[in-house]
């Protein structure tokens, strides 16, 4: 566990994870309550498909971050058959136990996530995590936070509005950030080491450069990877902002309208409540036949200390893919953890 110090005065981090069991009849009773088409397959099967690997989860959580303080578990309310709910590193949550009784029940990740400040017990530094983003290497504390600040990349990008995409969610984001934020060249000044650190990789600096003559933000560059959060962010912005994020989260389901967690990212980047980390630790792969080959490389070798394995419609033999994946876990992660019954 880590000393507090001077620099950091709350030290403990914890991680953050939502999961739902798709295939639950209970639950899918009582989406269908809301939408009728629920038993019938009402969202693409991408979303709930299971791979199987959540135990691989908790192994690498065990074994390559050691150090965590606390896993919060969000669930709708079932669980895993072998989750050890007795480890006392882990807390479960359900969503009544934090999100407010209004916004229940809801099938929108959007609500679960912008709530996740409400969490008892969680402490000021946290990280989220989704179920497809895993650890793959031995972590330190500050892979993820330095000085009480979280780490992240920064970099400058356009919102991408395509079929099946999250441009209308992040077009909703910077609406806010663009009415909070309206100084971007004072804070592009302030920040430039920052805005420009060889750690954001090339390519995200060349974004940056190129996008510096609009006054406004056109948008971050975002990491599909494990997000460091610090819990007053998202006070404060549920503080400047109920309005919006209370709108989005009467949705029972993701709607177009909605922003999302991400707005809690590019908040701290225009803060400046941020440490730069390099942008060579991890990899998000979409699943496609192109690239399958090179996660299963990187998954061999442990090439990254994180990867996301984002299921997508273009995920073909998924099957094969799945046991391939989990080949992979099965030898970097062998040993039941204690997460495990």
């Amino acid at each position: 566990m880590m000393r507090k110090s001077k620099d950091n005065p709350t030290a403990e981090i914890d991680f953050v994870i939502p999961w739902v069991d798709g295939s639950d009849k209970e639950w899918l009773v009582e989406k269908a309550k809301y939408d009728p088409s629920a038993m019938l397959n009402s969202d693409s099967p991408v979303r709930y498909r299971d791979w199987d690997n959540l135990h691989y989860w908790f192994r690498a959580v065990e074994r390559f971050a050691p150090w965590v303080n606390k896993v919060h578990f969000i669930t709708w309310g079932h669980l895993p058959p072998w989750l050890n709910t007795e480890n006392p590193k882990l807390h479960i949550v359900n969503h009544r136990d934090y999100i407010p009784e209004k916004y229940l029940p809801t099938f929108s990740s959007h609500t679960i996530e912008l709530n996740m400040h409400r969490i008892e017990g969680l402490s000021e530094q946290f990280v989220y995590f989704n179920d497809d983003m895993f650890i793959t290497a031995p972590t330190v504390p500050e892979d993820f936070f330095k000085g009480g600040l979280p780490c992240d990349c920064f970099g400058l990008n356009c919102i991408y509005f395509g079929h099946d995409s999250a441009g209308h969610f992040n077009g909703s984001n910077m609406e806010v950030i663009n009415t909070e934020f309206k100084e971007k060249r004072a804070i592009m000044k302030r920040d430039f080491r920052k805005w420009f650190s060889p750690k954001n990789g090339l390519r995200k600096n060349i974004k940056t450069l190129m996008l510096l003559g609009w006054e406004w933000f056109p948008g971050f560059n975002y990491n599909h990877l494990p997000t460091s959060f610090l819990k007053s962010t998202f006070e404060e912005v549920w503080g400047k902002y109920h309005d919006v994020l209370d709108k989005t989260c009467l949705d029972k389901f993701r709607t177009e309208s909605n922003v999302n967690q991400w707005l809690m990212k590019y908040w701290q980047l225009c803060k400046g409540s941020y440490a730069v980390r390099s942008d060579s630790i991890g990899e998000c792969f979409h699943i496609e036949e192109k690239n399958f080959g090179e996660l299963i490389k990187a998954l061999s070798v442990q090439q990254y200390k994180m990867v996301c394995i984002n299921d997508t419609p273009r995920t073909i033999h998924f099957e094969e893919k799945k046991q391939k994946v989990k080949d992979c876990f099965e030898v970097m992660l062998p040993e039941k953890s204690s997460f495990e019954i």
